[in-house]
């Protein structure tokens, strides 16, 4: 007679529901910046900072509908926490090795609303350049678990963080040139236009180091994509206009993709 033996998941530890409570509490300090950074109890960002973070501010500023990928970012961040309450996931390796960098991520979001609410804009990028090195490590670290063992995880977890580490990356670019330009720095001649290709062209080396050393991951690709296009679009329909920056723009969206693409074929 055979006997089958049923392996049992560890129990939760203290430090388990200690993550899982201090995701908590940064979803809802996240919650809180959306609110003031959105206007509900606060200035709206592209209003804030005297208008330096406004779609037409600089020649990097992404056109105004590029910003509706938070609303998903949002959503999923909102998924993950009620996910890694899941009985399944309280010792899931991917929540324990997730939870702490997920809950800075949604920190330093909700700081960067609120020090641009006071116009500290070299402050806000320290705080981005701190997100992309969480959100960095994050996802280096899920892929050094290997692929996602369910649909639930590959949308919630890689889903979720790969929108947010693309998105950010081209965000961080945007936020470097608008407090440059906020400090008088001329970008609308051609030596500006040159140097903000050049700022394009280091988002796509960024996206060749992600995907060499996280393999292909679309949602980080189509977050980049998505922010580099919606440059390409502002600096060709609306000001501040530049042909040169619009079309390197639009060859570095696509550039991103072909990156992510020639990874997955290769795999």
């Amino acid at each position: 007679m055979t006997t089958v033996q049923r392996t049992t998941a560890p129990a939760p530890t203290a430090a388990d529901r200690g993550r899982q409570v201090g995701v908590t509490l940064a979803e809802v300090f996240c919650i809180v910046g959306t609110l003031v950074g959105v206007g509900v109890i606060g200035t709206r960002v592209e209003e804030s900072s005297g208008g330096a973070l406004a779609a037409d501010a600089t020649l990097l500023a992404p056109l105004g509908p590029a910003f509706s990928i938070w609303s998903v970012v949002y959503a999923g961040l909102a998924a993950y926490t009620l996910w890694q309450w899941l009985p399944a996931s309280t010792t899931d390796p991917r929540a324990r090795s997730t939870g702490w960098l997920a809950a800075a991520s949604m920190v330093l979001n909700a700081g960067w609303l609120l020090v641009t609410q006071q116009g500290w804009l070299w402050a806000s990028v320290v705080v981005i350049l701190a997100l992309v090195v969480v959100l960095g490590v994050l996802v280096q670290r899920l892929a050094d678990l290997g692929p996602a063992p369910s649909l639930v995880q590959r949308v919630v977890v890689d889903g979720t963080f790969g929108l947010y580490l693309g998105w950010v990356a081209v965000a961080t670019c945007a936020n470097v040139t608008a407090t440059l330009v906020a400090e008088g720095v001329e970008t609308y001649t051609l030596v500006g236009e040159l140097v903000a290709a050049l700022v394009i062209a280091v988002v796509v080396v960024v996206a060749a180091v992600v995907v060499a050393r996280t393999g292909p991951r679309w949602a980080f690709a189509a977050a980049a994509a998505w922010g580099l296009a919606w440059i390409a679009v502002g600096r060709l329909t609306d000001e501040p206009a530049s042909t040169l920056v619009g079309v390197v723009a639009a060859i570095a969206a696509v550039a991103v993709l072909g990156l992510t693409a020639r990874a997955a074929a290769r795999r």
